[in-house]
């Protein structure tokens, strides 16, 4: 079999597996890095090998970063996997913050006996999920941990964004009377992972809404003033209904929805409804929640549905005032209730 320069050879991706000198640091180790890691995200940062990466910084700006960890069973799910999940879940968070995401870094956990096959196919989605949302995988770091101990591979993600000077926007910022807008229907990512469940399985044509928002925010941001979007968050885990409690108690106010308003797929009610859940809480990883000041939220509507990740956005409510911060939703039905936040975890391990 053929070595390269260093005496390393090629990694066998079709039958190999990791195994724990993968983790020790030496020649295993070094062919993981150069043959898989490297070869995959290959950018100049990366290939330079040093212990860290130099970034430019555009003047007029500040940087954003944002950390995320990422541990989902299984690694592969309808519209996505593990991979693009790790890039999406944090291009995202930057994104949430008004940022142009640029930069991620990346650390694998690797459990021994995992399919070389498998890793090669998580880095590949990883890699062309990074591409697609014009960022780069500039730096990382690979650990191996014994048979048992990993379920397959954990992968953690840092993001780094540049800010123009002069904008703001967080959870903290939102007033009574600011619209209140989704960009897409809820529960896609939620259902598309529990189809795959070997105890929840069930037919669905549900995949997975990962994606990268950064286009969408941006589109969104260039269509109105600046300062009029006070809050943008991507209702991940515990859905919207928690996204929304979090921004009311950041802001001091309260909000009130109409679940009529609410996007949201026939299947993945049926889904919910089968499972005995409430959409309102379930996972999701390619659509945003948008405050803004009322007099721009018909532009702002505009923008995301001319957007082709936010084709589907609604105005779903307003933000009240409301010292006891409290979420409500008046039902289809005509009544009202509190939508108060994700109590427990129904379903473990969804993002």
């Amino acid at each position: 079999m053929s070595v390269d320069a260093h005496g390393l050879r090629p990694l066998d991706l079709k039958r190999g597996r990791i195994d724990l000198n993968h983790g020790a640091g030496g020649r295993a180790s070094a062919q993981l890095i150069e043959q898989l890691f490297v070869r995959a995200f290959d950018n100049a940062p990366l290939r330079a090998g040093d212990d860290g990466a130099v970034l430019d910084v555009p003047p007029g700006h500040r940087l954003v970063t944002a950390t995320d960890g990422h541990v989902i069973t299984p690694l592969f799910f309808p519209g996505g996997d593990i991979g693009c999940l790790a890039v999406h879940g944090t291009v995202n968070d930057v994104a949430m913050m008004g940022a142009t995401p640029r930069w991620l870094t990346a650390s694998f956990v690797l459990e021994e006996g995992l399919a070389l096959a498998d890793l090669a196919r998580i880095v590949g989605s990883m890699a062309a999920a990074a591409r697609a949302a014009g960022v780069a995988v500039v730096a990382g770091d690979t650990k191996v941990v014994e048979r048992g101990k990993g379920d397959g591979v954990f992968v953690s993600t840092t993001g780094i964004g540049t800010l123009p000077v002069g904008r703001r926007i967080g959870g903290a910022l939102a007033r009574p009377g600011d619209a209140v807008l989704l960009s897409a229907p809820i529960g896609r990512h939620g259902v598309a992972v529990m189809s795959r469940r070997a105890s929840l399985a069930f037919d669905t044509t549900i995949e997975s809404d990962t994606a990268p928002l950064n286009g969408l925010v941006a589109a969104l941001l260039a269509a109105v003033p600046e300062g009029a979007v006070r809050t943008l968050r991507d209702p991940t885990r515990g859905g919207l209904a928690t996204t929304l409690n979090e921004i009311a108690r950041q802001s001091g106010v309260g909000v009130a929805i109409d679940e009529a308003s609410i996007p949201i797929d026939p299947q993945v009610v049926a889904a919910c409804e089968l499972l005995g859940l409430d959409p309102l809480y379930v996972a999701n990883e390619g659509c945003c929640v948008a405050v803004c000041e009322s007099g721009h939220a018909a532009r702002a509507l505009d923008a995301l549905r001319g957007h082709s990740l936010g084709r589907a956005a609604a105005r779903i409510g307003t933000v009240t005032d409301d010292p006891d911060r409290f979420v409500q939703m008046a039902t289809a039905f005509g009544g009202r209730r509190v939508v108060d936040w994700l109590s427990g975890e129904p379903l473990p391990r969804i993002c």
